[in-house]
């Protein structure tokens, strides 16, 4: 098992990563057809997402310390095997209520890949390289963005929205099954991480500036993405009149561009670090998310809200993996840990985010736009206050 090429571990990490994205993104298209025939407003469907978000949050924080005891692979049985369950309990779900439920479940056991995909990657890379590998993992897992609203689209519009939720156990399936098959163990059994001194741990992590610093700008970034994710349907199909089947190929776009950012990145990282893109960068995320809460404020059309979201979602391909890495950097002892915190951080603010858009909803495009605007801004000036005065000694660490 260990000698599979790492071109095969690198595609079974991006696969886990990808959890997520094809868990969130699938179903978009389907929001208005589970309102309608479930008999709920479009608002209460988009707590499904938060629900989500808030299983992600909560999840990843009890992921970090088993991966560091037990190791990397056992903890990822467990939490695929949760995911198959819950999706297939979402697939014949009779009301809105079991859905936000099984919704939670199944984002606690997506978010087993996503922390342990992380801690791999910590366990495998020096620093200087794990950015470089964040990148390549973001355009294989890029195509999660693309395909899954796409596919989503045309499954619901042929076959309904419960059978998106038997694809997603299909693919959970093959991914478990490539787990036993292909994935070596990076991480030992290790007696000496205790458990119950997880609270512990999680509070020397957060003592550190430099991971707080990067983890809140990151996920402050990160929020204005589900802020999008969450409020897009509404507003593209719903106020903008796209087609379901459509909306996927809009999704698809804004994906391509944030692909395209991060191979970008990745190719900058070979003549400038990782902090000298992220203090750039980020001036790039303030700006274009202040132009979209304009565009919320003043109700442009659907030009003057789709060319500055894509800019947003596009520079965000060079703010995930440069946080990443440097949340990262200073935690190779206890990479499980920090990178389940790091998700928690993460997809906490997405869920305050989800929640915001949810709970403002009106029937325009401000929810979304002033949501993405607010924490777009934050982001900006998270990194400015907690990391600038950081920036140089991350430089050959």
């Amino acid at each position: 098992m260990q000698k599979n090429p790492l071109s095969i571990i690198i595609l079974i990490l991006a696969s886990l990563s990808a959890f997520g994205p094809i868990s969130i993104d699938m179903y978009l298209p389907a929001f208005s057809t589970i309102a309608r025939e479930l008999n709920v407003s479009a608002s209460t469907v988009e707590l499904s997402l938060a629900s989500f978000f808030i299983g992600l949050a909560v999840g990843q924080i009890f992921y970090g310390p088993l991966a560091d005891r037990y190791g990397r692979k056992k903890p990822l049985y467990f939490g695929l095997g949760l995911y198959i369950v819950a999706s297939l309990i979402c697939l014949f779900t009779k009301n809105i209520e079991m859905l936000i439920i099984f919704r939670f479940f199944q984002a606690l056991g997506s978010c087993s890949g996503m922390v342990i995909s992380r801690a791999i990657v910590r366990d495998l890379f020096s620093y200087r390289d794990t950015a470089r590998v964040f990148s390549l993992l973001m355009l294989i897992m890029g195509v999660a963005p693309i395909v899954a609203p796409l596919v989503g689209g045309y499954i619901t519009e042929y076959f309904g929205w419960r059978a998106v939720f038997g694809v997603m156990a299909l693919f959970s399936s093959a991914s478990l099954a490539a787990i036993v098959r292909f994935l070596p163990e990076t991480h030992q059994f290790d007696a000496r991480v205790r458990i119950q001194d997880s609270v512990k741990n999680y509070l020397t992590i957060l003592r550190d500036r430099q991971f707080l610093g990067y983890a809140l700008s990151g996920g402050a970034a990160q929020a204005g993405l589900f802020a999008y994710i969450t409020g897009s349907s509404y507003v593209f199909i719903d106020i903008f009149g796209i087609a379901p089947r459509s909306f996927g190929w809009v999704f698809g776009i804004n994906a391509l561009g944030l692909i395209a950012a991060s191979q970008i990145n990745s190719r900058l990282l070979r003549k400038y670090t990782s902090d000298f893109v992220l203090e750039r960068i980020y001036v790039v995320v303030a700006f274009f998310a202040t132009i979209l809460a304009l565009a919320g404020v003043l109700k442009w059309g659907f030009w003057g809200v789709f060319v500055p979201l894509f800019l947003f979602i596009s520079s965000l391909g060079m703010t995930f993996p440069n946080s990443s890495a440097g949340a990262m950097a200073s935690q190779k002892k206890t990479a499980g840990s920090a990178s389940a915190l790091l998700g928690t951080i993460q997809f906490s603010l997405a869920a305050a985010a989800a929640g915001i858009v949810s709970h403002l909803h009106d029937g325009t495009i401000r929810p979304m736009c002033f949501t993405i605007g607010t924490f777009g801004l934050a982001a900006f000036l998270v990194h400015r206050i907690m990391v600038k005065k950081e920036f140089m000694q991350l430089e050959g660490t």
